[in-house]
């Protein structure tokens, strides 16, 4: 295996120089995943014009970042000293280097925030849990902002092998590996394993007007749920991304009309594609009126609501496009990513394409986004996440 998909790095400003971007304190006994995630963390506070200075904000500001491997780099590492040195050559931070939380830990160190300091591990879902979870808080009266995300840096000889084992990575385009990363299409044959972060600050709506923040869009719904069926693979029918995606919108309080672009997990794997876009059919074309557990279980939400959002009398399904075509599975970092994409597509109303899908699986007969982005003014937005261990999370975002 040759493919990956590498933070290109550089002197550019485009390109990743952490002597450039980061201190020395940065620098030190740190981790790659931690080095992305502070810069990444860096970049959207400077964005958001949020950088406190008093005990005050800073108590009421929290982080949420979380990755899916960490440092399997160190690990590599870290075994090869012991074998060779002993354990008097291992480094004293060997264990802080390898915990998911660090990143979290280290953000919220650099700033001196207080608040909340959380971090997340569901595979390739983490990022989108991280966001959800963070906008959580804010509404639970945790924060009044977080920083959330997740980041990754696992491209080592020991993932790439254990991967291929697995038989989730694509082989066929050695050759060519702009190529091979191609969602949706009838070419694929595993994903493009990549690398790098995304964080985004959430803030509570007050909190954010009062200070004229510059706004692109508000969470509007988080929906989770489980397959229990299987390690690796995604249940069939696609029952726990359903539900995720169901979930979401029912808590976003928007119909399904209102989504106008879904941000696709679609690895570019020969099952998952398929299974997603199964899933997105089924609840946008309306071939399931049941009522949620959500629905049934919340005594706020009463039958016509849960028609208020899911009764329609033709199908509407939203464009769609994968991301991962322009820049692989970043595993962990994956749905942070994603969910920035999202966000961007709602503000700037450009959706962004798939690349590589030059002929759709006959499996997948959505309204998908080929090769190049298009404009369309967008009102609300979805962004999937799944992965191993069957976990499943959806995010809604809209205009404000």
């Amino acid at each position: 295996m040759s493919i990956a998909a590498l933070v290109p790095e550089g002197q550019e400003a485009h390109e990743y120089d952490p002597k450039r971007l980061l201190s020395a304190s940065d620098l030190g006994p740190t981790a790659r995943f931690v080095r992305y995630a502070t810069v990444a963390a860096m970049e959207a506070l400077n964005d958001a014009r949020w950088i406190p200075t008093s005990e005050s904000d800073k108590l009421r500001t929290g982080v949420a970042i979380g990755s899916g491997i960490a440092s399997m780099e160190d690990i590599e590492e870290g075994h090869q000293t012991f074998l060779t040195s002993g354990a008097r050559k291992l480094s004293p931070y060997f264990i802080p280097k390898i915990l998911i939380n660090t990143a979290a830990g280290h953000v919220s160190m650099k700033y001196g925030f207080q608040g909340p300091n959380h971090a997340v591990s569901t595979a390739c879902a983490t990022g989108a849990h991280a966001i959800g979870d963070a906008s959580h808080f804010i509404a639970s009266g945790y924060a009044d902002v977080m920083v959330a995300g997740s980041t990754e840096a696992a491209v080592t000889p020991l993932s790439i092998s254990g991967f291929a084992r697995a038989k989730a990575l694509s082989t066929k385009y050695q050759d060519s590996p702009e190529l091979a990363s191609r969602p949706f299409d009838s070419g694929r044959d595993g994903f493009v394993i990549g690398e790098g972060a995304g964080v985004l600050v959430l803030e509570e709506m007050n909190h954010a007007l009062n200070r004229g923040a510059k706004i692109y869009g508000e969470v509007r719904g988080y929906g989770l749920a489980g397959d229990a069926h299987h390690l690796t693979a995604p249940c069939p029918k696609g029952t726990g991304a359903f539900n995720a995606m169901r979930s979401a919108i029912e808590r976003s309080g928007l119909k399904l009309s209102d989504i106008g672009y879904i941000n696709a997990h679609a690895t570019s794997t020969p099952l998952g594609d398929v299974v997603e876009s199964k899933a997105i059919h089924r609840l946008f074309s309306g071939t399931d009126q049941h009522p949620s557990p959500t629905a049934s279980q919340n005594s706020t939400t009463h039958d016509h609501d849960h028609h208020k959002y899911f009764s329609h009398h033709q199908e509407h399904i939203p464009l769609i496009s994968s991301t991962k075509g322009a820049i692989g599975h970043l595993l962990g970092a994956a749905g942070s990513v994603e969910a920035i994409f999202t966000l961007l597509a709602i503000h700037h109303g450009i959706l962004p394409p798939t690349l590589n899908l030059d002929t759709p699986d006959p499996h997948c007969t959505l309204n998908y986004i080929p090769k190049k982005a298009i404009k369309k003014q967008i009102h609300a937005a979805m962004s999937n996440s799944f992965g191993f261990g069957g976990t499943n999370a959806s995010l809604v975002f809209s205009r404000l």
